[in-house]
């Protein structure tokens, strides 16, 4: 597949940053639909996700860096090329988290409440950008058949033809797992009660970690801590964390999370 979708002012825009801003997009107008159904302020959510963005971008990006450094100590101008790709959802996640905390402190506002309406989104989002690996050729599984591959439609096809060899089309596994949670988070959404804040969030974690585990285990390019796929032990521990949260929101009758100076 061609990465660049076309040049402007000779600078080339690449698949990767379309997608990603598509998936921003399409995230804010679901967010914006979850807060009329809460009657929540849209406009205070958009104030998190100014902070949480660029947090996100900035800790996906070091993340990535960190554990792949090897690729860019000899050409360290190289770790602000981010149009190549080479973001980690997990670094994201944190980024993202530290700024959100952050901001809550300063606007004293209910962290969880707002936690809950996003999460759908954020995922939304995550299934959208994985679309922005296959563009680039990247986050693949390993080799497999011609006959296993022809059960994918023909451009999925001839993008996981990689140098004569067709490849797990992992990119797309999780991509519908993470559009699966999203309509299973929605779901939750709509029907908790609202003494029950905390549970769509904590589904989240859960849900896509327990997606990401089984299909980290079929990339080839995981980013590794000796003989540990990363992704895999966060996942496990984003499993573990998710469940004990459903549990803690689900019996109590009333949570008000307020993060005071």
């Amino acid at each position: 597949m061609n990465p660049v979708a076309f040049e402007m002012f000779s600078v080339e825009i690449r698949w990767y940053g379309i997608l990603i801003c598509l998936g921003v997009l399409s995230a804010l107008l679901l967010a914006n639909y979850n807060c009329k159904r809460k009657n929540l302020n849209f406009d205070l959510l958009t104030d998190v996700f100014l902070w949480a963005f660029p947090a996100a971008i900035v800790g996906a990006r070091l993340y990535y860096v960190a554990f792949e450094f090897d690729q860019y100590k000899d050409n360290l101008v190289d770790i602000f090329k981010l149009r190549e790709g080479g973001l980690a959802i997990h670094g994201g996640l944190i980024g993202a988290l530290i700024a959100v905390i952050i901001f809550a402190k300063i606007r004293k506002i209910n962290l969880l409440e707002y936690a809950d309406v996003a999460a759908p989104a954020i995922i939304l989002a995550q299934a959208i950008g994985r679309w922005g690996n296959f563009m680039n050729g990247e986050a693949h599984g390993g080799v497999v058949t011609s006959e296993f591959i022809g059960h994918f439609p023909e451009f999925i096809q001839k993008g996981m033809n990689i140098g004569g060899n067709y490849y797990h089309p992992t990119f797309l596994y999780e991509s519908i797992w993470n559009v699966i949670v999203c309509g299973i988070l929605l779901f939750i959404l709509y029907k908790r009660k609202e003494s029950q804040k905390g549970i769509v969030i904590c589904s989240y974690l859960s849900l896509y970690s327990l997606g990401r585990v089984f299909i980290e285990g079929l990339r080839t390019d995981s980013l590794m801590m000796g003989s540990l796929r990363v992704a895999q032990v966060i996942s496990l521990a984003g499993i573990v964390i998710g469940i004990i949260g459903i549990i803690i929101f689900y019996r109590k009758k009333q949570i008000k999370v307020k993060i005071e100076n």
